[in-house]
C-alpha cells in the first residue's frame, strides 16, 4: 500500500529515492471517479520505474477546472482510494491550476500523463531541462469520468 506525502516530505522522500538510484515516476490528475482507464494508465506509468508518485487536485482545483459541481468525491476519498492501488507508491494533493511547482520540486526522471494532454505536459519543460523523460501514455478507450457523470444524468428518469 502506498503512502500519503505533504508536499516538504514528498520532496524529501525524492531525495532519498534519487540516493538510492530508484526511478521516480510522476502523474497527476482529478482521478474524481475511478475507472479502469485510471487503473490502466497508472499500471502503465508504474511499469516505466520503481516508484509512481500520483498528484492528486484538491477539491478546490477539482472545481476551478471542472465546475461547481464537482468533485463527485472529495480529495481524502481520492487519496485513499488511490493508495490502494497497487501501482502507486506515493500520493500527494496540489490546489494549483497545475501541478508545475510541484514537479519542479520533485523533478521525476519520467513524467507521464494521458495522451490526451500531449499538447501541454505542465513540468515538460523542467523535467526535460533536469535530463528527465515526458511520456504521453495512450488511454483506455471509452473510459472518461466525465462521460460516466454525463450517463448517470442522462439515465434518470
Amino acid at each position: 500500500m502506498g503512502q500519503f506525502y505533504e508536499r516538504t516530505d514528498l520532496i524529501a522522500a525524492r531525495a532519498r529515492w534519487k540516493a538510492q538510484g530508484r526511478k521516480v515516476v510522476f502523474t497527476n490528475g482529478c482521478y474524481d471517479i475511478l475507472h479502469p482507464g485510471h487503473v490502466r494508465l497508472l499500471e502503465n506509468a508504474r511499469n516505466l520505474g520503481d516508484v509512481l508518485i500520483l498528484a492528486l487536485n484538491t477539491d478546490s482545483s477539482v472545481q476551478r477546472l471542472k465546475g461547481p459541481s464537482r468533485p463527485i468525491l472529495s480529495e481524502q476519498d481520492r487519496a485513499r482510494i488511490a493508495l490502494s492501488l497497487e501501482a502507486v507508491d506515493a500520493v500527494t494533493l496540489f490546489d494549483e491550476d497545475t501541478p508545475r511547482e510541484l514537479i519542479a520540486a520533485v523533478l521525476p526522471d519520467v513524467l507521464v500523463k494521458g495522451a490526451d494532454w500531449s499538447h501541454f505536459i505542465a513540468g515538460r519543460e523542467e523535467v526535460e531541462a533536469a535530463g528527465g523523460a515526458v511520456m504521453p501514455l495512450p488511454l483506455e478507450p471509452g473510459y472518461s469520468t466525465t462521460n460516466i457523470v454525463d450517463e448517470i444524468v442522462r439515465r434518470q428518469p
